[in-house]
């Protein structure tokens, strides 16, 4: 979707991806995992959000703008919450070459290294779109927008290659309408429908492990637009070409809302065997009715197993696309709004009372749900330090009766009456910005309230 063009970065000296991959690792830490299930954390841990999502085997992220990440409130919500992040802009062609040949990588990079520094995955947006598009890309006659097109192509992957972790190779090729048919571009018009066939041919020679996606808006539900994309990929994937998964942008307001059959189109293209994910979400409205929306969505992506994501476009209302529509899970001051609980929930975390789990400040706590079982199920906590480091922390979790505790690991409990207090079992120690976790299992005794997650509080 088209979004305002990124101010200026100055131009830094990148690091090269295997040096960039080694300082993430050596961000990330040491992951320790024991007891019922694997539980680690991450030096750099993910957020309430992106903890809750990968419990349930998906990333939940955020469009991302680098002139924003020097704000101290964008930084650290996006860091306290996402576990992937996508470029607004950054990695759209104007922003990279908007001379022929001549790339220029620097605000991409900045984004790409602050997701490192976090552990955040990356998705790249996007390698070939008619929009924001350098002049002279449509000046070109038809051979030398072939050459142009590939290379292009190349030269961005083969710089973020092993950094990306899905590509928007392709993006909005198809119009708007009861036709079905291309879009006008100067891809379509001088080198014919072969132009997304070819891109994605060129992207697997560049880059065989990242995935190629297809990305689009308007094809949430069945329509015209949607069923000409489904034979696209249909027919890419009867013929070998290599596609990997479908991106539905879901900008939703109340001219054009959640379709009822949103789920089952899902569904109809994981069953032709690509992923999907739901790539720029936002949805206009505000309260009780904006939440229950963002709940229809994040349950329709948790009921299809091929659902691998979320992304949602952008951190707070304030600097989106559409800011006057209020759309997104945080307002302008970084308030969580009530789809920001609503989503939390349905991805099986609570937000424990308020902030990331509630606290001091000096650290927060976040729970998620990590498996179920008829009459069981295993909880987990990360707690999180905040701005300066501590040594000690401590977590009470309330388990509404009759429901019973059974095991604990990574923490040492007490308890009294349905209050269980967990304290560090040898991880009480955290860097500033750390994170470790603890889990328990309980008995449910035929109640399936979620425990409540009481305030964190450091030494």
């Amino acid at each position: 979707m088209a979004q305002i063009p990124p101010s200026g970065i100055p131009a830094r000296t990148r690091p090269s991806a295997r040096t960039r991959r080694a300082l993430s690792l050596l961000t990330a830490g040491v992951l320790a995992a024991a007891g019922v299930v694997a539980l680690a954390g991450n030096a750099q841990a993910v957020g309430a959000l992106g903890d809750a999502a990968a419990a349930k085997g998906r990333y939940f992220g955020t469009a991302v703008a680098a002139n924003h990440l020097g704000e101290a409130a964008y930084a650290s919500t996006l860091n306290a919450q996402f576990d992937s992040v996508t470029p607004e802009n950054e990695m759209k062609w104007d922003a990279l070459e908007s001379t022929r040949d001549s790339f220029d990588f620097a605000a991409a990079d900045r984004i790409v290294g602050h997701a490192q520094s976090k552990g955040m995955k990356v998705r790249g947006h996007t390698l070939v779109w008619h929009s924001q598009l350098p002049g002279w890309v449509g000046g070109l006659g038809a051979t030398d927008l072939r050459s142009a097109m590939n290379n292009h192509i190349t030269q961005v992957m083969t710089h973020y290659k092993g950094e990306i972790h899905s590509w928007d190779v392709v993006n909005e090729a198809y119009q708007d309408g009861s036709s079905g048919a291309r879009r006008s571009s100067p891809f379509q018009d001088k080198l014919g429908n072969g132009f997304i066939e070819e891109a994605f041919r060129t992207a697997r020679t560049v880059d065989a492990d990242a995935k190629l996606c297809y990305n689009d808006y308007n094809t949430d539900g069945r329509n015209a637009k949607s069923n000409a994309v489904y034979d696209m990929v249909k027919d890419f994937k009867q013929r070998g070409v290599p596609i990997d998964c479908v991106g539905f942008q879901s900008h939703f307001n109340s001219n054009s809302p959640v379709p009822s059959d949103f789920q089952a189109n899902l569904q109809r293209f994981a069953d032709l065997g690509v992923d999907v994910q739901i790539t720029e979400l936002d949805i206009e409205g505000s309260g009780s009715a904006q939440a229950a929306n963002y709940t229809k969505v994040v349950n329709a992506c948790l009921a299809v197993p091929r659902c691998t994501g979320i992304t949602v476009w952008g951190v707070t209302d304030k600097y989106s696309w559409r800011s006057s529509g209020t759309p997104l899970l945080f307002d302008g001051d970084y308030n969580k709004k009530p789809a920001y609980d609503a989503v939390l929930a349905a991805l099986g975390g609570s937000s424990g009372g308020g902030g990331d789990g509630g606290g001091t400040g000096a650290c927060t706590a976040t729970y998620a749900q990590t498996s179920t079982w008829n009459g069981g199920y295993n909880g987990q906590v990360t707690v999180k330090a905040g701005g300066s480091a501590i040594t000690n922390w401590t977590v009470p979790v309330t388990v509404p009766s009759p429901q019973k505790v059974s095991a604990v690991w990574n923490g040492t409990p007490s308890t009294s009456g349905d209050v269980m207090t967990v304290r560090p079992a040898w991880n009480g120690s955290l860097a500033a910005g750390a994170s470790t976790t603890f889990g328990f299992t309980v008995t449910t005794n035929g109640s399936t309230s979620a425990p409540a997650v009481g305030a964190c509080t450091a030494s």
